[in-house]
Protein backbone atom coordinates (compact mmCIF):
# COMPACT_ATOMS: atom_id res chain seq x y z
CA UNK A 1 0.00 0.00 0.00
CA UNK A 2 1.38 3.41 -0.90
CA UNK A 3 1.67 5.79 2.05
CA UNK A 4 2.24 9.14 0.35
CA UNK A 5 1.24 10.79 -2.91
CA UNK A 6 1.73 14.13 -4.60
CA UNK A 7 -1.07 15.38 -6.84
CA UNK A 8 0.05 18.08 -9.26
CA UNK A 9 -2.90 20.19 -10.41
CA UNK A 10 -6.02 21.29 -8.57
CA UNK A 11 -8.67 20.80 -11.24
CA UNK A 12 -11.54 18.28 -11.29
CA UNK A 13 -9.32 15.25 -11.92
CA UNK A 14 -6.61 16.26 -9.48
CA UNK A 15 -9.02 17.07 -6.67
CA UNK A 16 -10.99 13.85 -7.21
CA UNK A 17 -7.77 11.83 -7.12
CA UNK A 18 -6.59 13.61 -3.98
CA UNK A 19 -9.88 13.03 -2.16
CA UNK A 20 -10.11 9.40 -3.27
CA UNK A 21 -6.49 8.60 -2.32
CA UNK A 22 -6.91 10.26 1.08
CA UNK A 23 -9.96 8.13 1.77
CA UNK A 24 -7.99 4.91 1.25
CA UNK A 25 -5.41 6.01 3.81
CA UNK A 26 -2.80 7.79 1.69
CA UNK A 27 -1.13 10.98 2.94
CA UNK A 28 -1.76 13.39 0.07
CA UNK A 29 -0.13 16.68 -0.87
CA UNK A 30 -1.81 18.70 -3.61
CA UNK A 31 -0.08 21.58 -5.38
CA UNK A 32 -1.38 24.07 -7.91
CA UNK A 33 0.67 26.63 -9.82
CA UNK A 34 -1.94 29.37 -9.36
CA UNK A 35 -1.37 31.12 -6.00
CA UNK A 36 -5.08 32.00 -5.90
CA UNK A 37 -6.34 28.56 -7.07
CA UNK A 38 -8.67 30.21 -9.56
CA UNK A 39 -10.81 28.53 -12.16
CA UNK A 40 -11.53 30.01 -15.55
CA UNK A 41 -14.60 29.66 -17.71
CA UNK A 42 -18.34 30.10 -17.50
CA UNK A 43 -20.75 27.22 -17.11
CA UNK A 44 -20.06 23.55 -17.51
CA UNK A 45 -22.46 20.89 -18.74
CA UNK A 46 -22.65 17.85 -16.47
CA UNK A 47 -23.81 14.62 -18.07
CA UNK A 48 -24.75 11.37 -16.41
CA UNK A 49 -21.19 10.09 -16.18
CA UNK A 50 -20.16 13.23 -14.29
CA UNK A 51 -23.12 12.96 -11.93
CA UNK A 52 -22.38 9.29 -11.26
CA UNK A 53 -18.76 10.13 -10.46
CA UNK A 54 -19.79 13.02 -8.20
CA UNK A 55 -22.23 10.68 -6.46
CA UNK A 56 -19.40 8.21 -5.80
CA UNK A 57 -17.33 11.10 -4.44
CA UNK A 58 -20.16 12.12 -2.11
CA UNK A 59 -20.82 15.61 -3.50
CA UNK A 60 -23.89 15.01 -5.65
CA UNK A 61 -26.28 16.63 -3.17
CA UNK A 62 -24.20 19.82 -3.26
CA UNK A 63 -24.21 19.74 -7.06
CA UNK A 64 -28.00 19.47 -7.01
CA UNK A 65 -28.36 22.32 -4.52
CA UNK A 66 -25.97 24.76 -6.14
CA UNK A 67 -26.19 23.75 -9.79
CA UNK A 68 -29.00 22.34 -11.90
CA UNK A 69 -29.73 18.64 -12.31
CA UNK A 70 -32.63 17.24 -14.28
CA UNK A 71 -33.56 15.10 -17.24
CA UNK A 72 -35.26 15.56 -20.57
CA UNK A 73 -34.26 17.78 -23.47
CA UNK A 74 -35.95 20.33 -25.70
CA UNK A 75 -35.12 20.75 -29.37
CA UNK A 76 -35.81 24.03 -31.14
CA UNK A 77 -35.56 25.37 -34.65
CA UNK A 78 -33.19 28.23 -35.35
CA UNK A 79 -36.16 30.59 -34.95
CA UNK A 80 -36.90 29.18 -31.51
CA UNK A 81 -39.94 27.04 -32.32
CA UNK A 82 -40.17 23.77 -30.38
CA UNK A 83 -39.30 20.72 -32.49
CA UNK A 84 -39.48 18.14 -29.74
CA UNK A 85 -39.73 17.81 -25.99
CA UNK A 86 -38.07 14.75 -24.51
CA UNK A 87 -39.91 14.23 -21.22
CA UNK A 88 -38.14 14.06 -17.88
CA UNK A 89 -37.57 10.58 -16.44
CA UNK A 90 -39.45 9.66 -13.28
CA UNK A 91 -37.12 8.84 -10.35
CA UNK A 92 -33.97 8.75 -12.49
CA UNK A 93 -30.58 7.47 -11.38
CA UNK A 94 -27.66 9.93 -11.62
CA UNK A 95 -26.43 8.31 -14.85
CA UNK A 96 -29.83 9.06 -16.45
CA UNK A 97 -29.67 12.77 -15.70
CA UNK A 98 -27.73 15.82 -16.77
CA UNK A 99 -27.53 19.52 -16.12
CA UNK A 100 -25.02 22.25 -15.56
CA UNK A 101 -23.14 24.23 -12.97
CA UNK A 102 -20.98 27.33 -12.91
CA UNK A 103 -17.30 26.37 -13.02
CA UNK A 104 -16.37 28.47 -9.94
CA UNK A 105 -19.17 26.81 -7.97
CA UNK A 106 -18.00 23.29 -8.90
CA UNK A 107 -14.46 24.32 -7.99
CA UNK A 108 -15.62 25.60 -4.61
CA UNK A 109 -17.49 22.37 -3.85
CA UNK A 110 -14.49 20.21 -4.72
CA UNK A 111 -11.84 22.42 -3.09
CA UNK A 112 -13.89 22.65 0.13
CA UNK A 113 -14.06 18.85 0.15
CA UNK A 114 -10.28 18.67 -0.36
CA UNK A 115 -9.73 20.96 2.63
CA UNK A 116 -12.24 19.10 4.82
CA UNK A 117 -10.45 15.78 4.14
CA UNK A 118 -7.26 17.19 5.64
CA UNK A 119 -5.28 17.16 2.39
CA UNK A 120 -2.23 19.42 2.47
CA UNK A 121 -2.66 22.07 -0.24
CA UNK A 122 0.21 24.29 -1.41
CA UNK A 123 -0.47 27.02 -3.95
CA UNK A 124 1.80 29.02 -6.22
CA UNK A 125 4.43 26.30 -6.60
CA UNK A 126 5.44 23.93 -9.39
CA UNK A 127 7.54 20.80 -9.71
CA UNK A 128 11.04 21.90 -10.69
CA UNK A 129 12.76 18.51 -10.98
CA UNK A 130 11.86 14.92 -10.35
CA UNK A 131 13.63 11.57 -10.30
CA UNK A 132 12.42 8.15 -9.36
CA UNK A 133 13.45 4.61 -8.52
CA UNK A 134 11.59 1.50 -7.42
CA UNK A 135 10.81 3.06 -4.02
CA UNK A 136 9.16 6.26 -5.22
CA UNK A 137 9.65 9.75 -6.63
CA UNK A 138 11.97 12.48 -5.39
CA UNK A 139 10.59 15.95 -6.13
CA UNK A 140 12.07 19.41 -5.82
CA UNK A 141 9.71 22.37 -5.94
CA UNK A 142 10.09 25.92 -7.20
CA UNK A 143 9.90 27.21 -3.63
CA UNK A 144 13.17 25.41 -2.81
CA UNK A 145 11.65 22.52 -0.84
CA UNK A 146 12.00 18.82 -1.66
CA UNK A 147 10.12 15.64 -0.73
CA UNK A 148 9.94 11.94 -1.47
CA UNK A 149 6.61 10.35 -2.45
CA UNK A 150 5.48 6.81 -3.12
CA UNK A 151 3.40 8.07 -6.08
CA UNK A 152 3.09 11.22 -8.18
CA UNK A 153 -0.17 12.00 -10.01
CA UNK A 154 0.11 14.51 -12.85
CA UNK A 155 -3.25 16.25 -13.24
CA UNK A 156 -1.97 19.56 -14.55
CA UNK A 157 -4.02 19.93 -17.69
CA UNK A 158 -3.65 19.85 -21.44
CA UNK A 159 -0.26 21.62 -21.32
CA UNK A 160 0.98 19.38 -18.50
CA UNK A 161 4.54 20.05 -17.33
CA UNK A 162 4.65 16.58 -15.75
CA UNK A 163 3.84 15.01 -19.12
CA UNK A 164 6.67 17.01 -20.69
CA UNK A 165 9.07 15.71 -18.03
CA UNK A 166 8.28 12.00 -18.42
CA UNK A 167 7.08 11.81 -22.04
CA UNK A 168 8.82 14.68 -23.85
CA UNK A 169 8.35 13.18 -27.32
CA UNK A 170 4.58 12.58 -27.35
CA UNK A 171 2.43 14.61 -29.80
CA UNK A 172 1.32 18.07 -28.74
CA UNK A 173 -2.34 19.14 -28.42
CA UNK A 174 -4.03 19.54 -31.80
CA UNK A 175 -6.44 22.28 -32.89
CA UNK A 176 -9.73 20.93 -34.25
CA UNK A 177 -10.85 23.83 -36.45
CA UNK A 178 -13.66 24.84 -34.08
CA UNK A 179 -13.93 27.54 -31.42
CA UNK A 180 -16.31 27.43 -28.46
CA UNK A 181 -18.15 30.51 -27.14
CA UNK A 182 -19.74 30.48 -23.68
CA UNK A 183 -22.00 33.03 -22.03
CA UNK A 184 -23.85 33.07 -18.68
CA UNK A 185 -27.15 34.92 -18.31
CA UNK A 186 -30.29 35.03 -16.19
CA UNK A 187 -32.55 32.02 -16.72
CA UNK A 188 -36.24 32.50 -17.43
CA UNK A 189 -38.51 29.84 -15.87
CA UNK A 190 -39.38 28.32 -19.26
CA UNK A 191 -35.77 27.19 -19.76
CA UNK A 192 -36.15 24.22 -17.45
CA UNK A 193 -33.88 21.74 -19.23
CA UNK A 194 -31.15 21.54 -21.85
CA UNK A 195 -32.22 23.18 -25.11
CA UNK A 196 -30.56 22.47 -28.44
CA UNK A 197 -31.10 24.58 -31.56
CA UNK A 198 -31.11 22.76 -34.90
CA UNK A 199 -30.59 23.99 -38.44
CA UNK A 200 -28.60 27.13 -37.70
CA UNK A 201 -25.33 28.30 -39.24
CA UNK A 202 -23.54 27.40 -35.97
CA UNK A 203 -24.23 24.83 -33.26
CA UNK A 204 -25.95 26.45 -30.26
CA UNK A 205 -27.31 25.08 -27.01
CA UNK A 206 -28.50 26.39 -23.65
CA UNK A 207 -28.15 24.67 -20.30
CA UNK A 208 -29.48 25.72 -16.87
CA UNK A 209 -26.62 26.02 -14.34
CA UNK A 210 -28.51 27.11 -11.20
CA UNK A 211 -31.99 28.04 -10.06
CA UNK A 212 -31.78 31.42 -11.79
CA UNK A 213 -28.90 31.20 -14.29
CA UNK A 214 -28.20 29.46 -17.58
CA UNK A 215 -25.30 29.32 -19.96
CA UNK A 216 -25.10 29.20 -23.72
CA UNK A 217 -22.48 27.29 -25.68
CA UNK A 218 -21.91 28.03 -29.34
CA UNK A 219 -19.55 26.13 -31.65
CA UNK A 220 -18.09 27.95 -34.66
CA UNK A 221 -15.95 26.67 -37.52
CA UNK A 222 -12.77 28.78 -37.35
CA UNK A 223 -10.18 27.02 -39.55
CA UNK A 224 -7.70 29.92 -39.32
CA UNK A 225 -7.84 29.87 -35.49
CA UNK A 226 -8.32 33.66 -35.12
CA UNK A 227 -7.70 35.67 -31.98
CA UNK A 228 -10.28 38.23 -30.88
CA UNK A 229 -9.70 41.50 -29.06
CA UNK A 230 -12.05 42.55 -26.28
CA UNK A 231 -14.53 44.51 -28.39
CA UNK A 232 -14.29 41.94 -31.20
CA UNK A 233 -15.48 39.29 -28.76
CA UNK A 234 -18.68 41.25 -28.16
CA UNK A 235 -19.48 42.16 -31.77
CA UNK A 236 -18.56 38.75 -33.17
CA UNK A 237 -20.61 36.78 -30.66
CA UNK A 238 -23.60 39.08 -31.07
CA UNK A 239 -23.40 38.54 -34.85
CA UNK A 240 -23.27 34.75 -34.41
CA UNK A 241 -26.34 34.81 -32.13
CA UNK A 242 -28.39 37.16 -34.31
CA UNK A 243 -30.21 34.51 -36.42
CA UNK A 244 -31.58 32.63 -33.39
CA UNK A 245 -34.88 32.99 -31.56
CA UNK A 246 -36.23 31.47 -28.33
CA UNK A 247 -34.22 32.54 -25.29
CA UNK A 248 -31.24 33.62 -27.41
CA UNK A 249 -32.22 37.26 -28.22
CA UNK A 250 -32.48 38.16 -24.52
CA UNK A 251 -29.06 36.60 -23.88
CA UNK A 252 -27.67 38.51 -26.85
CA UNK A 253 -29.06 41.79 -25.53
CA UNK A 254 -27.41 41.13 -22.15
CA UNK A 255 -23.88 41.21 -23.62
CA UNK A 256 -22.33 44.55 -22.74
CA UNK A 257 -18.70 43.72 -21.90
CA UNK A 258 -15.97 41.32 -23.10
CA UNK A 259 -15.57 39.96 -19.56
CA UNK A 260 -18.96 38.25 -19.91
CA UNK A 261 -17.68 36.08 -22.75
CA UNK A 262 -15.54 32.99 -22.58
CA UNK A 263 -13.98 31.92 -25.89
CA UNK A 264 -11.39 29.27 -26.59
CA UNK A 265 -10.19 27.35 -29.62
CA UNK A 266 -10.86 23.64 -29.22
CA UNK A 267 -7.85 21.35 -28.89
CA UNK A 268 -7.49 17.67 -28.13
CA UNK A 269 -4.85 15.19 -27.02
CA UNK A 270 -4.84 11.45 -26.41
CA UNK A 271 -1.69 10.07 -24.84
CA UNK A 272 -0.86 6.52 -25.98
CA UNK A 273 -1.06 3.69 -23.46
CA UNK A 274 0.54 3.76 -20.89
CA UNK A 275 -0.08 7.08 -19.14
CA UNK A 276 2.43 6.16 -16.46
CA UNK A 277 6.16 5.70 -16.11
CA UNK A 278 7.37 3.99 -12.98
CA UNK A 279 5.52 5.64 -10.11
CA UNK A 280 4.35 8.72 -12.02
CA UNK A 281 0.90 8.59 -13.62
CA UNK A 282 -1.05 11.13 -15.67
CA UNK A 283 -4.81 11.61 -15.44
CA UNK A 284 -7.48 13.96 -16.82
CA UNK A 285 -6.53 16.47 -19.50
CA UNK A 286 -2.84 15.70 -18.98
CA UNK A 287 -3.54 12.30 -20.57
CA UNK A 288 -6.73 12.74 -22.59
CA UNK A 289 -7.89 16.30 -23.27
CA UNK A 290 -11.19 16.27 -25.12
CA UNK A 291 -13.52 18.77 -26.78
CA UNK A 292 -16.93 19.62 -25.23
CA UNK A 293 -19.09 17.81 -27.81
CA UNK A 294 -19.96 15.00 -25.38
CA UNK A 295 -19.80 17.24 -22.29
CA UNK A 296 -17.78 14.48 -20.64
CA UNK A 297 -14.32 15.92 -19.98
CA UNK A 298 -15.00 16.56 -16.29
CA UNK A 299 -16.71 13.20 -15.94
CA UNK A 300 -13.87 11.09 -17.30
CA UNK A 301 -11.32 13.13 -15.32
CA UNK A 302 -13.26 12.45 -12.12
CA UNK A 303 -13.55 8.77 -13.07
CA UNK A 304 -9.76 8.65 -13.44
CA UNK A 305 -9.31 9.79 -9.86
CA UNK A 306 -11.83 7.31 -8.50
CA UNK A 307 -10.48 4.35 -10.48
CA UNK A 308 -6.86 5.13 -9.60
CA UNK A 309 -7.67 4.94 -5.88
CA UNK A 310 -9.74 1.78 -6.36
CA UNK A 311 -6.89 -0.05 -8.08
CA UNK A 312 -4.25 1.13 -5.61
CA UNK A 313 -6.46 -0.05 -2.75
CA UNK A 314 -6.91 -3.42 -4.47
CA UNK A 315 -3.24 -4.27 -5.07
CA UNK A 316 -0.15 -3.38 -3.04
CA UNK A 317 2.07 -3.68 -6.13
CA UNK A 318 2.04 -0.19 -7.68
CA UNK A 319 3.01 -1.48 -11.14
CA UNK A 320 0.14 -3.97 -11.10
CA UNK A 321 -2.30 -1.31 -9.87
CA UNK A 322 -1.28 1.20 -12.55
CA UNK A 323 -1.58 -1.43 -15.28
CA UNK A 324 -5.06 -2.30 -14.03
CA UNK A 325 -5.89 1.43 -14.01
CA UNK A 326 -4.88 1.67 -17.67
CA UNK A 327 -6.87 -1.42 -18.59
CA UNK A 328 -10.00 0.24 -17.21
CA UNK A 329 -9.36 3.76 -18.50
CA UNK A 330 -7.70 3.83 -21.91
CA UNK A 331 -10.48 2.59 -24.20
CA UNK A 332 -13.10 4.62 -22.35
CA UNK A 333 -11.04 7.82 -22.66
CA UNK A 334 -10.31 7.05 -26.30
CA UNK A 335 -14.04 6.67 -26.97
CA UNK A 336 -14.72 10.12 -25.50
CA UNK A 337 -11.82 11.92 -27.17
CA UNK A 338 -12.05 10.39 -30.63
CA UNK A 339 -15.84 10.54 -30.85
CA UNK A 340 -15.92 14.12 -29.55
CA UNK A 341 -13.43 15.18 -32.21
CA UNK A 342 -15.32 13.27 -34.90
CA UNK A 343 -18.64 14.85 -33.93
CA UNK A 344 -16.97 18.23 -34.35
CA UNK A 345 -15.69 17.23 -37.78
CA UNK A 346 -19.18 16.11 -38.81
CA UNK A 347 -20.64 19.41 -37.59
CA UNK A 348 -18.09 21.41 -39.58
CA UNK A 349 -19.09 19.38 -42.65
CA UNK A 350 -22.73 20.43 -42.08
CA UNK A 351 -23.99 16.91 -41.34
CA UNK A 352 -26.10 17.72 -38.30
CA UNK A 353 -28.19 14.52 -38.29
CA UNK A 354 -25.10 12.31 -38.36
CA UNK A 355 -23.49 14.26 -35.50
CA UNK A 356 -26.63 13.91 -33.35
CA UNK A 357 -26.77 10.18 -34.07
CA UNK A 358 -23.16 9.67 -33.01
CA UNK A 359 -23.66 11.80 -29.91
CA UNK A 360 -26.65 9.76 -28.77
CA UNK A 361 -24.96 6.43 -29.46
CA UNK A 362 -21.79 7.42 -27.59
CA UNK A 363 -23.68 8.69 -24.57
CA UNK A 364 -25.44 5.32 -24.47
CA UNK A 365 -22.08 3.51 -24.44
CA UNK A 366 -20.79 5.73 -21.64
CA UNK A 367 -23.62 4.64 -19.36
CA UNK A 368 -21.71 1.36 -18.90
CA UNK A 369 -19.81 1.10 -15.60
CA UNK A 370 -16.41 2.74 -15.46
Amino acid sequence: MIRSALVVGGGVGGMTAAISLKRIGVNVDLIDADPHWRVYGAGISITGISLRAFDALGILDQIRQRGFVGSGMRGRTMAGNVLMDVPAIENPMPIQQGGGILRPVLHEILSSTVRSEGINVTLGVKVETLSQDETGVDVTFTDGTARHYDLLVGADGIYSSIREMIFPDVPKPQFTGQGCWRLVAKRPPEVDRTEMYFGGPVKLGINPVSQDEMYMFLLEHVPDNPRFSGEELVTHLRDLMAPFGGAVPAMRDSIIAPAQINYRPLEWLLLPDPWYKGRIVLIGDAAHATTPHLASGAGIAAEDGLVLAEELARDNDVAVALRAFMDRRFERARLVVENSVHIGEIQMAGEETASNTMLGATMGQLQAPY
